[in-house]
């Protein structure tokens, strides 16, 4: 654990310029230490003692997840255990972890990096389906959210939109801003209610997709548009996370996220996954620093671009890829 507590340290003081080594330094750490990726190493004929740039470094593809314990140490010294949403009969991901606390104190960072603080906010969190079950890493970051805004406004909302509509209604004037944290489909089931939700200038409504089989798939941008005009704001804003990460990107509108430093994004052939795409999009390879106790190299099944400046723009899903709860707004 002593190696984690270090590997915290290092990412908590992470600059730019560093990235690069720190990342070096965690792959070979996990190609010791983490016997699953140390076994599709060695499936794929890599010596990790002959990686020496990021460019070089194996990515394990996300499936991984639902079929064996991803973790770089022994797995009795991890204390729990995420999982990820699934329709019923589905393989759900299990992502084990050595600290909630360290999970939770990197949302709070991140999101008050693009946000400021908590402490400003009212926090919302429309999340059924997701609070009706055990294990949601999402739940549990809106959980610590809501205690650390401070708010006595603050909380969870199931299918009680009568009462959410009242709180609403009661905060749209207030000094503070207000988060509406959903699920894309309990935001839609809401948007319907158009006629009594306020115009509130103070209201922020961020998605954080999932449509777990309750509406037919639509387009990003019909979904903001819909939910534009019935929370009479200018934008939706969004979380991209998953349950095998550790940390998360946000979007103040258009679908553009900004990556917090401990995550980058490359973008793979879409027809061989071993190579490197030369255009602006394809598939999406995360390297999440923050993901050190388990594997911060993963090969995800999301199909993303790159825009000029910068910004990741998540398209979609690979055709043959299970529908994931976190991300079922196509483009």
């Amino acid at each position: 654990m002593q190696d984690f507590k270090s590997f915290s340290e290092k990412v908590e003081n992470l600059k730019s310029e560093n990235f690069e080594n720190l990342a070096l330094e965690i792959f070979e750490f996990q190609a010791k230490h983490n016997s699953i990726y140390s076994a599709y190493l060695k499936a794929r004929k890599i010596d990790p003692k002959k990686i020496n740039a990021l460019g070089q470094i194996p990515f394990l593809p996300i499936r991984f997840f639902k079929d064996f314990p991803i973790v770089s140490g022994p797995l009795d010294k991890f204390k729990g255990f995420f999982s990820s949403s699934g329709t019923t009969g589905m393989i759900t991901s299990k992502h084990y972890f050595w600290s909630e606390d360290w999970y939770l104190q990197q949302a709070q960072k991140t999101f008050e990096e693009v946000y400021g603080s908590l402490s400003d906010f009212h926090v919302l969190a429309l999340l059924p389906a997701y609070l009706e079950r055990k294990g949601s890493s999402l739940v549990s970051m809106a959980s610590h959210f809501i205690e650390k805004s401070g708010s006595e406004h603050s909380g969870f909302y199931l299918y009680n939109h009568d009462e959410l509509l009242q709180k609403l209604k009661l905060l749209s004037k207030d000094s503070k801003k207000v988060l509406l944290l959903g699920v894309t489909f309990a935001l839609l089931d809401l948007a319907e209610k158009k006629e009594l939700l306020p115009n509130a200038e103070n209201l922020i409504v961020m998605e954080t997709g999932g449509m777990k089989g309750r509406r037919k798939e639509m387009i990003r941008e019909e979904v903001h548009q819909i939910l534009k005009e019935s929370f009479h704001v200018d934008k939706i804003h969004s979380e991209y996370g998953m349950t095998e990460l550790m940390s998360q990107a946000y979007s103040k509108g258009d679908g553009k996220y900004t990556l917090p430093l401990s995550l980058r994004v490359m973008l793979r052939d879409v027809n061989d996954p071993l190579e490197w795409t030369n255009r602006s999009q394809g598939g999406i390879n995360v390297i999440d620093l923050a993901n050190f106790h388990s594997c911060s190299f993963i090969e995800t099944q999301d199909l993303g671009r790159i825009d000029e400046k910068g910004y990741l723009e998540v398209l979609g899903r690979f055709d043959n890829s299970e529908i994931r709860g976190c991300n079922l707004l196509v483009q």
